[in-house]
């Protein structure tokens, strides 16, 4: 689009009128950043993806409740712009979206939950995700989620109007993950190199005591071996470590049966090594206390997954 300034000034030689152009050049050549809405965003893994991704951006909208999660995103990225709770956003008091994420919560969906679909207040919230994206009709828009009925997948493609790609994490960190996307980002669906990281990749030395399991602990595993006859599973260095979970916190239950054998002892997994599974950098969650990091880094994305997808709008470009 052409832009020209025109100015009638008695001043000028002989009173003619004027059309100045703008310098279209520089309009031309001035690189457009992009302004990204992320719905639950927790503590914006969607920035850190968007940077390995190499993708800039001039607003950065976002939508959490949770006070510890904020906190990481904000100590990081202080040009954060927190809306709050997402069912109270208005699409129509938003500046042009370029880009929309989002990772609606998903226990309602999940199989280690109760199953209820969307009868779950939590997993309802898709469909605030589903208002918004109505509203503000981004450019371009990605969902995650778990693994769920087909008859949920499908009702969520239906609504979207694209199929989700199946992804399992294990392609680009030492973890097991599998998750759904769903995105109209183009060229998302070209072929994954796995990037063959293992535990021993990602696994800390001279960890601190408090990581061990304590006499408790180990009455309790030894219990828990007899009564199922399971035994804990002990991870090697070229296995790929349990899906990071927010429970994770809890340190051994019965869906976390692992444990991590070293010179000292048995432990748990640190919340840095769950940093490296989700391929978020050390210590970005530190400012909080490990229980909320554990909580934080269960709850987010695999950062360089959401960058690899997200590199699709840099090719369109």
């Amino acid at each position: 689009m052409s832009c020209v300034n025109i100015c009638l000034d008695k001043n000028t030689v002989n009173g003619y009128l004027y059309i100045e152009l703008v310098n279209l050049k520089n309009m031309k050549n001035k690189k457009i950043e992009m302004k990204i809405l992320s719905l639950f965003d927790g503590m914006s893994c969607g920035q850190l993806a968007l940077k390995k991704a190499g993708i800039k951006y001039d607003k950065y909208f976002a939508s959490e409740i949770d006070k510890y999660a904020s906190k990481v995103a904000t100590d990081n990225f202080p040009n954060t712009i927190n809306l709050g709770n997402v069912k109270s956003i208005s699409g129509v008091n938003l500046p042009e979206i370029d880009l929309l994420l989002a990772g609606s919560p998903c226990q309602g969906f999940s199989s280690a939950g109760k199953k209820l679909g969307f009868e779950d207040d939590r997993s309802k919230l898709f469909f605030e995700f589903l208002r918004i994206l109505k509203e503000v009709k981004p450019t371009y828009f990605l969902l995650e989620n778990v693994k769920m009925s087909k008859e949920n997948q499908d009702a969520i493609s239906q609504e979207l109007g694209v199929e989700p790609l199946s992804i399992n994490s294990s392609l680009f960190s030492a973890q097991n993950r599998n998750r759904l996307y769903w995105s109209n980002i183009p060229n998302i669906n070209r072929k994954i190199r796995d990037s063959n990281i293992g535990w021993g990749d990602i696994r800390q030395f001279n960890v601190e005591s408090n990581f061990y399991y304590s006499r408790k602990g180990l009455a309790w595993i030894a219990q828990r071996e007899k009564k199922t006859g399971k035994k804990l599973s002990i991870w090697a260095d070229n296995d790929k470590c349990q899906m990071i979970e927010a429970s994770h916190w809890k340190s051994y239950s019965n869906q976390r049966f692992f444990g991590i054998k070293d010179k000292n002892g048995l432990r748990y997994i640190t919340p840095i090594e769950c940093e490296r599974a989700q391929t978020v950098p050390d210590n970005y969650t530190s400012s909080v206390s490990n229980s909320q990091r554990y909580k934080m880094l269960g709850n987010g994305w695999t950062v360089d997954l959401i960058a690899y997808l997200l590199k699709g709008i840099k090719k369109e470009k």
